[in-house]
């Protein structure tokens, strides 16, 4: 329930109350109105000898009037404020009461009276918002706990390599020159996957503890998409990919350059590891009107619909088996969104037929 619902229906619950008490109150002082004209017609229409107890009752009331007028208004607002004030008193107990099942591990539905039915809705609203929230927590955690577990794990692999075969090398005294050129090949790819995973675990610890914001300057994101492009080009031959790229020519754009070229990254990252391999990936830039789009196509496995919903969550990676190539943090589409909402821009994912589309949209400036 955030701010404005709360707001709104205190105001609600007030005006009612308030308008049940003058409705009340104008109830009550109509009905001693309409016995008073009846009284006093009846007083004044028969003629009394005098010693009757009506009429000394009455002329006694008469004489008094003004004072009997004033305690009969003081008592009817007495008795009405103390009991719509004790009805203020009960709904606030009724809340307190409700609001403590809020915190409790239960499916039992918040209930409550029929004056406070919005307020339990509301309530379970909330109630289950809460719930959602902390499943999202934990399961992020878990995912991050059962990550760093692989990552940890993952490290050991390339570094045993790494020692072993230059333990090798050092022991070694009359190693050929062919050997010698094949180990230190073998360490120094073992090496560049161990560079891999700590900046993995760099990029945990920076997405938790920093707020990304932007340095904004214009730029050519042509050139710049072009310069990301080419720099893909080992990965793209190592596993015999293709590319295609559409893009205007020389297209001006203010953004956090830094920060964008990390999403053309990620997208381009993803769209190698999950790619078949001799197949082309296609990426078109378009403006239309105000807008940018950034389209990345690639043939791949079709993604199932369910993960295709959580490919933007931290930590979630398409693949549950991890590979000692292909294992990533699970950050890069979770930071390359954050980046491009910043940007006040959409990043949205498609899979069908066999190809695996991301697409940015971007307000021109």
């Amino acid at each position: 329930m955030n701010n404005q619902n709360t707001t709104t229906l205190a105001s609600q619950l007030r005006r009612r109350l308030l308008n049940r008490f003058i409705f009340s109150y104008i109830l009550y002082v109509g009905a001693g109105g309409l016995i008073f004209l009846l009284v006093y017609w009846y007083y004044h229409t028969v003629i009394w000898m005098g010693w009757e107890p009506f009429y000394l009752f009455v002329s006694t009331l008469e004489r008094f009037r003004e004072i009997l007028l004033f305690l009969y208004l003081s008592v009817g607002a007495l008795i009405f404020g103390t009991y719509y004030l004790s009805k203020s008193c009960a709904y606030l107990t009724e809340l307190l009461n409700a609001s403590d099942l809020l915190w409790r591990d239960s499916d039992t539905p918040v209930t409550m009276s029929d004056d406070l039915r919005e307020a339990a809705l509301h309530m379970n609203e909330v109630r289950m918002n809460i719930k959602n929230s902390q499943q999202a927590a934990t399961e992020a955690e878990q995912r991050k706990n059962d990550l760093v577990v692989y990552l940890a794990h993952d490290l050991k692999t390339p570094l045993t390599s790494v020692i072993g075969y230059l333990t090798l090398l050092h022991d070694e005294k009359e190693i050929s020159p062919a050997l010698q050129d094949k180990y230190l090949s073998i360490a120094l790819e073992k090496a560049e996957r161990l560079e891999d995973l700590i900046n993995e675990f760099f990029d945990i610890t920076r997405f938790n503890l920093t707020h990304l914001s932007l340095d904004l300057s214009r730029i050519n994101l042509t050139r710049m998409l072009e310069q990301t492009v080419y720099e893909f080009a080992p990965m793209f031959s190592e596993k015999h990919l293709d590319y295609t790229l559409s893009a205007p020519p020389n297209l001006s754009f203010v953004c956090d350059p830094d920060k964008l070229q990390r999403v053309f990254d990620n997208l381009l990252r993803n769209a190698v590891n999950y790619s078949f391999s001799d197949t082309v990936i296609q990426i078109s830039l378009t403006q239309e009107d105000n807008t940018l789009i950034l389209t990345v196509q690639n043939e791949g496995p079709t993604i199932p619909p369910e993960k295709l919903e959580r490919i933007f969550e931290q930590f979630f990676r398409l693949d549950s088996a991890r590979t000692s190539r292909n294992g990533g943090s699970g950050l890069g589409l979770a930071i390359a969104r954050e980046i491009v909402e910043l940007h006040n821009g959409t990043i949205t994912a498609e899979s069908h037929d066999q190809l695996i589309i991301f697409r940015v949209v971007l307000p021109c400036s």
